[in-house]
C-alpha cells in the first residue's frame, strides 16, 4: 500500500490473534495508521489482501465490517454535546441505564457525577470543557457502549499526564478484556 507515488507498506504479514492483545510498534511514518486505515477500509492495498477470520474486508459490507471494530485514537472525537450523547454514539439506541455502565466502566463518573448536570453536562466544541484525560475516557466508554469484538487503539495515552494516562489505561484494560485488540505504540 502507499499515498500516491509513496510507498508505505511492502510485504507486511501480520498476524492477530481473536481475543488477545496486539502490539504494533515503531517509528513514526512507519504505516502503523495505515495498517488500522486499512483493517477498516478507510483505503484498500493495492496488492495482496487485508482479511478479518479469513474473509477479506473488500468481501465485508461496509457497514457490518465498521460495526464490529471500535477505535480508541490519540485525538478523541466529541461532538458538541453532552457526555451521554458522545458515549451514546457507540450505539443509538443505548438505554440510559447503558450509557451509564459504559460510563462507569471507563471511569467516566468519576468526574461526570461530580458536575451539576451528571452525564448531561455540555462538552463543549470538540470536547473543550474537558480535560484531555476525560475526553478520552468518554471516547472509550463509547467504545465500551458498541462491545465490537475488534479494538483499535493508536496510541490512545500519549498526549495525557501520569494520573490521566493511569485512569485511562485502567478503562482500556477493562475495554480490551476478550477482543481482539491492536494498539499503537512507538
Amino acid at each position: 500500500f502507499g499515498y500516491d507515488e509513496t510507498p508505505v507498506l511492502r510485504g507486511l504479514t501480520l498476524s492477530a490473534e481473536a481475543g488477545r492483545t496486539t502490539a504494533l510498534v515503531g517509528p513514526s511514518g512507519a504505516g502503523k495508521t495505515t495498517v488500522f486505515a486499512l483493517l477498516t477500509r478507510l483505503g484498500d492495498p493495492q496488492a495482496g489482501a487485508v482479511t478479518i477470520g479469513g474473509v477479506p474486508v473488500s468481501e465485508i459490507d461496509l457497514d457490518a465490517l465498521r460495526d464490529n471494530v471500535a477505535v480508541v485514537s490519540q485525538e478523541s472525537a466529541l461532538f458538541d454535546e453532552t457526555i451521554a450523547t458522545n458515549i451514546r454514539m457507540g450505539k443509538l439506541d443505548a438505554t440510559d441505564e447503558e450509557v451509564r455502565a459504559a460510563a462507569s466502566g471507563a471511569s467516566v463518573l468519576d468526574f461526570a457525577d461530580s458536575f451539576p448536570m451528571g452525564l448531561d453536562t455540555p462538552v463543549g466544541p470538540r470536547g473543550s470543557a474537558l480535560s484531555g484525560g476525560q475526553r478520552q475516557r468518554v471516547t472509550i466508554a463509547r467504545a465500551m457502549l458498541k462491545s465490537a469484538p475488534i479494538l483499535l487503539l493508536d496510541e490512545p495515552t500519549s498526549a495525557l499526564d501520569a494520573r490521566s494516562e493511569k485512569l485511562v489505561q485502567q478503562a482500556l484494560d477493562r475495554l480490551a478484556e476478550g477482543r481482539t485488540t491492536l494498539v499503537i505504540a512507538h
